[in-house]
């Protein structure tokens, strides 16, 4: 499984919270991430900012496409190809008539 690291992004997010004097809170940290973070991490970094003012290394799963759009647009394009090609050997046929 692919993991993505967003401890850059919410340090960005944390420090720049403090730097306005808000509190970090979990709806506040998760309305500026640009990535889904699983609340359980959420706590767990907030809580460690404002205990130790670090933040814990935080990985997240990378969603990853299970090949399904790729398959359809390929047995699409087979289709097309298959037509394309008994047009073309229809045609031969009428030339060699």
């Amino acid at each position: 499984m692919l993991t993505q690291d967003v401890t850059k992004e919410l340090e960005t997010i944390l420090a720049g919270l403090a730097a306005q004097g808000k509190e970090p809170t979990v709806a506040l940290v998760k309305s500026r991430l640009t990535t889904s973070v699983p609340m359980p991490a959420l706590i767990t970094t907030i809580k460690s900012w404002k205990a130790a003012n670090r933040v814990p290394k935080v990985e997240v799963a990378v969603k990853t496409d299970d090949g399904q759009d790729k398959i359809a647009a390929l047995e699409q394009q087979i289709a097309a190809l298959t037509q394309r090609v008994a047009a073309l050997e229809a045609q031969l046929e009428e030339k060699n008539d």
